[in-house]
């Protein structure tokens, strides 16, 4: 799969069509957000049958940011069938992530 961007129009849909998903709510202006990128790539690359991975401007997309009570960035929130099962924020080193998915991948 690929890494996709979702609008405040589309996020639900994204979330509910995928069994696995992986939302990064971010900002162009945030250094941490940028740090994160490269990781949610490899991860993409590694995981990516497994996982959606979806990205989130919250400059861009408000409404998103206020449902999912986004406080601060990069906030990480992974969903299973639809529900939030975890929640994550800061830079996370790509080991630490692949742990948070393994457990809802392992019956895609």
């Amino acid at each position: 799969m690929t890494i996709v961007n979702a609008t405040d129009q589309t996020l639900e849909s994204v979330i509910k069509e995928n069994r696995v998903v992986l939302v990064d709510f971010w900002a162009p202006w945030c250094g941490p957000c940028r740090m994160l990128a490269p990781i949610l790539e490899d991860l993409d690359r590694e995981m990516g049958d497994k996982v959606k991975i979806v990205k989130v401007n919250v400059d861009m997309n408000p409404v998103s940011a206020i449902k999912y009570q986004i406080q601060g960035i990069p906030a990480l929130r992974l969903f299973v069938d639809g529900r939030e099962v975890q929640n994550i924020v800061g830079v996370q080193p790509l080991h630490i992530l692949k742990q948070m998915i393994a457990p809802y991948a392992a019956a895609v």
